[in-house]
This record gives C-alpha cells, structure tokens and sequence, in this order.
C-alpha cells in the first residue's frame, strides 16, 4: 500500500533525458574507444625484456597487462571516451535508485545499442544496413510496447 506522504515524482523528462544521456555516454563512446585501442601503439618498456621476467609466466603476464592499460590510460583519445562512458554508469546507478527498474534496463540498453550504432558510422564511416535499421526500429517499438504496458 502507497503511503499518502509519497515524495513526488520528478518529471518524466527528467528521466528521459537521464535515459539518453546514459545511452548516448555508453553506446556513442564505444567506438572511439575500440578504435583508440585498435590504433595504440605501445612504447617499448626495457622491463619487459629483463631476463628474469622473460622467465616468469606470471611477471611477464602482470607487468604486460600493467604497461598495457597504462599506455591506454594514457592516450587521450582512449582515456576521454573511457571517462565519458564510465560516467554514463555513475548516471545509470543514479537512475535505477528513481526511475523503474524493469524499464530503465531495457531502455537504457536498447539506446546504448542505437547510439553504438550511430557511432560506428560516424567513427569508422559504416554504411547502416536495411537490416540494423529494421532492428533498430523494432527495438525502439519494443520499449515503447513496454513504457506503453507500464503507464496504462
């Protein structure tokens, strides 16, 4: 039973621009980081080099992953979109405190689908086939289905 001194909801817009800004911040990103990390050509490091780490499966696997994602962090065409998406995530966890969950999820995910979509063309110049449209426009009428079922 709903208490009679609910907190009032905030507007519906704020939520819809909450669900774009976290699907725009995971799917649009995702490409310009692929291709970051695609294009990254790592310095070479003297460390990894040493004899006794040439020796050590588990030193060469460690110290390998370690300059590896530090290089990337230190790209800025890597580290900027991987900041923007992780901030998508803060903005995601925000929301699921607010908005309905069984809505949120698929709705969220259904954008950062389309956003990816779009940045892959805008990125790497991908022709959208009719295909991807179709699916594209079938995922935005599953939601809508969805939302629609969740109001009435």
């Amino acid at each position: 039973m709903a208490s009679s001194s609910a907190e009032p909801q905030p507007p519906a817009f704020n939520y819809v621009l909450g669900f774009l800004m976290v699907g725009l911040a995971w799917g649009f990103t995702t490409p310009f980081i692929r291709r970051a990390a695609r294009d990254h050509n790592p310095p070479a490091r003297p460390i990894l080099e040493r004899d006794d780490v040439k020796a050590s499966w588990l030193k060469s696997k460690v110290y390998g992953a370690f300059f590896a994602v530090l290089d990337l962090l230190r790209n800025p065409r890597y580290a900027v979109p991987l900041l923007i998406n992780l901030t998508g995530s803060i903005w995601f966890f925000l929301l699921i405190g607010q908005a309905e969950l069984s809505l949120t999820v698929p709705i969220v995910n259904t954008l950062a689908f389309l956003f990816t979509v779009l940045g892959d063309w805008w990125v790497e110049k991908k022709v959208i086939d009719r295909n991807t449209w179709i699916g594209m426009l079938l995922s935005l009428g599953g939601i809508a289905l969805c939302v629609h079922s969740k109001s009435g």
